[in-house]
């Protein structure tokens, strides 16, 4: 798996994406916790829809751009990730799951929604970065051990 370095070009490639990812969030309205709790309440599907439409349209990208490009347009190489079901993944979707419900927030909306000046998101953010903060420290410490 070759290394991912950043360099001019794929900084602005990475902040074009953010921007059309946030400006996307922002337009279908899941910057809004109300929307996410009634997406999870089973009440309104319009996430299903957004997050659908994201997954099939990577899903293309991800499958088509090995078979028109020998590499990558910025470089390196394409790489497969191979997701490991394991104690920590169940756990830790399970975790987020909980969160999730609980805050009705998810990271990249609520990232998002701080551009559209809702600031009572940093108080989810915050939890998100502590919970990193703290699952970090606590796999820091047993490797120590």
């Amino acid at each position: 798996m070759s290394a991912f370095v950043m360099n001019p070009a794929r900084g602005l490639a990475v902040l074009a994406g953010g921007a059309l990812f946030g400006f996307g969030l922002s337009l279908s309205g899941m910057i809004q916790p109300r929307v996410v709790l009634s997406f999870l309440r089973g009440q309104d599907m319009g996430l299903m829809l957004v997050m659908g439409g994201a997954v099939l349209v990577t899903l293309l990208a991800y499958q088509l751009a090995p078979r028109l490009w020998r590499s990558p347009l910025l470089g390196g190489t394409f790489d497969r990730h191979l997701a490991v079901l394991n104690r920590d993944t169940l756990i830790g979707s399970a975790l987020f799951g909980v969160g999730w419900g609980l805050a009705g927030v998810c990271p990249g909306p609520a990232i998002a929604g701080l551009g559209a000046g809702q600031f009572d998101l940093l108080w989810a953010l915050a939890g998100i970065l502590a919970g990193a903060w703290l699952q970090g420290w606590q796999a820091s410490a047993a490797t120590r051990a």
